[in-house]
């Protein structure tokens, strides 16, 4: 194998670190599910993850050896990196999409000058944590888990909320980004919405999106 993964190595190596990094159980059905290819596939593809070193399959579930985790923290601090770079030129809800275009074309040297030129970041302009500032967001609450008349401010989207179709868009539409504030209105477990009031008025989230959106209480 070369020195760099390929496009496709770098995307599963992605999602197995924050699985991992979030305590999920990397198994090849919820792989399928979030890469939307076929478990066949995903098998496939991790027994040659795991003969390149990169990967244990050796117990329950999927684990990033050693080797597999510094490739995996280098792809996702590139991708955070080149999602600050393009939140200059592209609207807030378009920069992660478009760095999973450029973020494999990111050299050591283009990495360490993005570092520089944002001030060494803790996070993505979405909130997730850079590899190795985890702590950073250890204190934020998902918002399912706020009552009512709670006042917060929104801290951070999840990955994984960042991979639903349009749900990044919608958010931003409604002013449900990162350093804005929000009273929870309304909690139906019923149907699982919650509503929110902000500056732009209310909206209405499914539990589904709710729970990968982080807050800070107020």
């Amino acid at each position: 194998m070369s020195d760099k993964p390929s496009l496709t190595i770098e995307n599963y190596l992605s999602l197995v670190f924050i699985l991992e990094r979030d305590g999920e159980p990397v198994v090849g059905a919820r792989l399928a599910e979030l890469l939307g290819v076929s478990p066949p596939t995903v098998t496939n593809t991790l027994k040659r993850m795991a003969r390149d070193g990169l990967v244990s399959l050796d117990q329950p579930g999927t684990y990033l050896t050693e080797k597999g985790l510094q490739a995996a923290r280098s792809v996702m601090r590139r991708h955070m990196l080149t999602e600050w770079m393009l939140a200059k030129m592209l609207s807030w809800s378009k920069s992660h999409e478009q760095a999973h275009h450029l973020e494999h074309a990111i050299s050591d040297e283009i990495e360490a000058a993005l570092l520089k030129e944002w001030g060494n970041p803790q996070t993505c302009p979405h909130g997730n944590p850079l590899p190795g500032h985890e702590a950073v967001v250890a204190g934020w609450t998902p918002l399912t888990s706020v009552a009512a008349g709670q006042a917060v401010t929104i801290r951070r989207i999840h990955e994984l909320a960042e991979e639903t179709h349009g749900l990044l868009a919608f958010l931003e539409e409604k002013g449900v980004m990162p350093g804005h504030t929000a009273t929870v209105v309304e909690v139906l477990p019923f149907n699982q919405t919650i509503t929110l009031h902000l500056d732009k008025g209310d909206v209405s989230l499914g539990f589904a999106a709710a729970r990968y959106i982080f807050v800070e209480t107020l």
